[in-house]
């Protein structure tokens, strides 16, 4: 299989190894040419005003909006899972206009929930779906969903925080799958783009 990686900013050569450790193919995206060569794509953490301006200088925020309304299977990681989601409540505007986001799940999102970058931090996450050993996330500046909508499936929560959830072949988490050696959340979102 064939994954697109945004390569626009952030931590996109830590989930293009995970997929190729999984034996797929990860395609660098910073074009909307390369799209079309994929079956699915992954939004890697990093700034999520700075992701989603590029991406909207780059012409592909749109066809990706597209993409996904249309069933594409799209995995956002910390940044990635604030520009998947409808709604976010300390967006950043800029010079007045919203900050561009993807909008195609059904949760609100607070961005560095859990603090600035000091406070970043590693813990063990039971995720039922992944099997019953825990899940090591680190989280970076890492956002929390502070609501859901129709739809949407809550995977796992961290004290009381949700921080990974699935509307259809659409998969979020607040954290950092691809700094750690475990690939069970990549294996989880390429079964999906598979079904």
């Amino acid at each position: 299989m064939r994954v697109g990686i945004l390569a626009l900013q952030g931590a996109f050569i830590e989930h293009a190894r995970a997929i190729r450790e999984l034996g797929c193919e990860a395609v660098e995206i910073r074009k909307p040419g390369r799209l079309d060569e994929c079956r699915a794509l992954i939004i890697p953490g990093g700034e999520s005003t700075t992701i989603g301006k590029l991406m909207k200088e780059y012409g592909l925020l749109d066809p990706v909006r597209e993409k996904g309304e249309a069933g594409w299977p799209i995995f956002g990681t910390c940044a990635g899972m604030v520009l998947l989601a409808k709604e976010i409540e300390d967006a950043q505007d800029i010079d007045g206009v919203p900050q561009p986001r993807l909008g195609l799940m059904n949760i609100t999102v607070r961005r560095n929930a859990f603090g600035r970058q000091v406070d970043s931090f590693e813990t063990d996450l039971h995720v039922a779906a992944l099997g019953p050993e825990p899940v090591r996330a680190v989280y970076i500046r890492a956002p929390y969903v502070t609501a859901v909508g129709p739809g949407t499936e809550v995977l796992a929560s961290f004290d009381g925080k949700i921080v990974l959830v699935r509307q259809g072949r659409l998969l979020a988490a607040a954290f950092h799958p691809e700094l750690t050696p475990d690939r069970r959340l990549h294996r989880y979102f390429l079964d999906l783009a598979a079904s």
